[in-house]
């Protein structure tokens, strides 16, 4: 439970970031990390026009370089975008300004004012010099899709054990992450959908 839906105290030591939306109200905000690429992500936008459902991208800068055309694919369809940095950095393995120009460089791809640091790593300079322009914004909710080790049905237990009212859940429109984001992603919006869910995009 603790990488799928990290305790309160863990968020506290992150002022400032968004972590869930709105408790009192039945809505899911879905969010993909770590595309455009042509591989996966025309695939999640067809899911998604199937349920009429938008979501948010959190695109890394050099995939947007390599693949636009998917990226305005992403746009064209109503979905909202955010910054991911330019190379999917680690936000502990880097120092501050390297990694805030690493931001900015990816800024000039992704028009949005929304940032999510990739693996969630985010140290305390870097939190405070990018607040001022973004939106930071973590999870309550990972499916944990990416890892290998994992069986598709587990993901999809993920995911439909820890979201609740006002959940930013994370998916991944990655390789590394196709075979349980496709079996788990269709699968959980039919069961939020019974349940009641309603989708939005992050604001």
């Amino acid at each position: 439970m603790f990488i799928e839906q990290l305790p309160n105290w863990v968020r506290r030591l992150y002022p400032g970031v968004k972590w869930r939306e709105d408790a009192t109200s039945k809505v899911i905000y879905l969010t993909f990390d770590d595309g455009p690429i042509p591989e996966v992500t025309p695939w999640v936008l067809d899911v998604l026009d199937r349920y009429e459902i938008k979501a948010t991208f959190f695109c890394v800068g050099d995939n947007v370089r390599k693949h636009p055309e998917v990226y305005q694919e992403v746009l064209r369809r109503g979905h909202r975008v955010g910054n991911h940095t330019f190379n999917h950095l680690r936000g502990f393995e880097i120092g501050c300004s390297r990694y805030v120009e690493n931001v900015h460089k990816a800024s000039e791809w992704i028009e949005s004012d929304l940032f999510r640091p990739p693996h969630g790593q985010l140290r305390y300079a870097q939190l405070d010099a990018l607040l001022p322009e973004y939106r930071i914004v973590q999870w309550d909710v990972i499916s944990r899709d990416y890892n290998g080790k994992l069986k598709p049905e587990k993901v999809l237990n993920i995911v439909k054990r820890y979201a609740r009212n006002g959940s930013i859940v994370v998916f991944h429109d990655s390789i590394k992450a196709e075979k349980n984001m496709k079996f788990a992603l269709p699968k959980a919006l039919d069961y939020w959908i019974k349940q009641g869910f309603t989708f939005r995009t992050l604001e």
